[in-house]
Formats: C-alpha cells, structure tokens, sequence
C-alpha cells in the first residue's frame, strides 16, 4: 500500500503535505500506477480532475479546495468523496488524513 497519495499539480501544495506526511505520494493525474494501491487519495479540485472518476478507483478519497468554493466541495461529496475539507484544513491535517 502507497499509504497517502495526493494528486495536484500546486508546488506549494505538495511541499506543505509533504512537510506534514513525508511519506506522501505526489502525482499529476489520474493515470498515475500508484492510486491503485493507496490506502486515500488526497484530491486537490484545483486539479479539474472529476472526484466521481478518482472515487471509482476504489480508495477512500478526500478531496480539498478553496473554501469559497463551496459549490466544488459540495460537488466532491455528491460524486462520493468520503468528505471534502477547505485546503486550510488540508493542510493542518494531512497526517491525520490516514485515520
């Protein structure tokens, strides 16, 4: 298992989970190998990437984005996202994000 696997394309991002959950898997996309074997999937809506089609991965997928867009967060969890946080909670959190 890859554990913690984020998908963002935001440098500032990753070196902020990264500072919280080192062991962290930073991908672009969602072709990316290791999303199959993770244990949650960080998604950053920034990306554009559609949380229904990270969800049918399989994993437990928590997605984060500005906490002004609420009409994206909402959208994470109508998709199945198991929740959907502002990115400043993100990033407080991320080690807890595992439990």
């Amino acid at each position: 298992m890859s554990g913690l696997v984020v998908i963002t394309r935001d440098l500032m991002d990753r070196s902020r989970i990264q500072a919280e959950v080192p062991e962290a898997v930073m991908v672009r996309s969602i072709d990316a190998p290791e999303l199959i074997d993770a244990d949650v999937i960080l998604l950053d809506l920034a990306s554009r990437i559609d949380p229904a089609v990270v969800v049918a991965i399989g994993p437990k997928v928590i997605a984060y984005g500005a906490h002004v867009d609420t009409d994206a967060l909402d959208g994470a969890m109508a998709a199945g996202c198991t929740d959907a946080l502002p990115r400043s909670k993100v990033f407080r959190r991320a080690a807890d994000l595992l439990n």
